[in-house]
């Protein structure tokens, strides 16, 4: 099979049989043998309902639903793993990502031998202030600390060798992510391609600001996994050594103030406030830490409960 196309959604029964229909225009008009794998995200409009009728038409058409919303990563996570064709194309189901970008994507991949291609929305259509703004600062962050020179992590409409989607893991939020991931599991040539942002035409965003402030947490979790997570004494050693070292340090000049009389330790409320964000800070960031390790180890972090499958 050329292509699987996953196309994650959350109450979009207006838009899926245009986007259906445009899709199946775009494959028969060059030819490509093709599936699509739409993974309702605990809608609570018709969209399953729609999605039933698309494949009683055509069985390409494959169809997955959550009992509840579990967010993009789930969904993404979920149709990787249906995924049968040599590349795999990931789109919104919103209308705003075109399918006529298909063939090129499919093209990049197949024939310039890129393991990833993300799109580039270089012209949007969304409100600078809640969105553009903030999604330039977000994407500038990410380059500099990934070393991707991409400019749109965040675009859903994406090409990937199946390789690459039957070896990474989507959990969380990180969908923004992917090419990180990718990057971390040592699918290095990662391109982009410019693509077309289309206004939406039906429903409303899914997303809210504070996709921006869970976006940086899940940067900063990545890059310190991908770097710490087989090695933690490496960063966890070289903390302890070094508050080790001051602690002593800070021990030895306190007790010979303390023998000089020039301070009483116990009145010392500076000795006792440094302490309590030394010790606070160590255990919260620790516990951060082990909460990562306990959730990427988790037996259940990418089980969901499915309620249907079109398969």
């Amino acid at each position: 099979m050329d292509i699987s196309i996953v196309v994650p959604l959350f109450n979009e029964e207006e838009s899926l049989p245009h986007l259906a229909e445009w899709i199946d225009r775009v494959m028969v008009e060059h030819g490509f043998s093709y599936e699509v794998i739409m993974v309702d995200d605990g809608s609570r409009d018709g969209s399953w309902q729609v999605i039933e009728g698309l494949r009683a038409k055509n069985p390409a058409y494959k169809g997955v639903k959550f009992r509840r919303n579990y967010g993009k990563s789930a969904a993404l996570n979920v149709g990787f793993g249906h995924a049968q064709g040599d590349v795999v194309i990931t789109m919104d189901a919103d209308l705003q990502d075109s399918p006529d970008e298909v063939p090129e994507l499919y093209r990049m991949v197949k024939e310039e031998g890129f393991d990833l291609v993300s799109g580039w929305k270089k012209k949007r259509y969304d409100s600078k202030l809640a969105k553009n703004i903030p999604s330039k600062f977000f994407n500038w962050t990410t380059r500099k600390m990934s070393g991707i020179k991409l400019h749109d992590f965040n675009c859903g409409l994406k090409a990937y060798r199946r390789d690459v989607v039957k070896s990474i893991e989507v959990y969380g939020e990180m969908h923004r992510y992917i090419p990180v991931i990718a990057k971390w599991a040592g699918f290095g040539k990662i391109g982009e391609k410019v693509v077309q942002h289309r206004k939406r035409e039906f429903g409303v965003t899914k997303f809210g600001l504070d996709r921006f402030v869970n976006g940086y947490l899940d940067l900063m979790s990545i890059m310190f996994m991908s770097k710490f997570g087989k090695q933690p004494m490496h960063f966890f050693g070289l903390i302890g050594s070094c508050s080790f070292l001051l602690g002593f340090i800070a021990l030895v000049v306190v007790c010979v103030l303390r023998l000089c009389g020039r301070i009483a330790l116990t009145n010392s409320v500076w000795f006792y406030l440094s302490m309590l964000f030394l010790v606070l800070g160590a255990m919260l960031f620790l516990a951060g830490f082990l909460g990562e390790l306990i959730c990427r180890n988790s037996s259940t972090r990418n089980t969901y409960l499915i309620e249907k499958e079109l398969v």
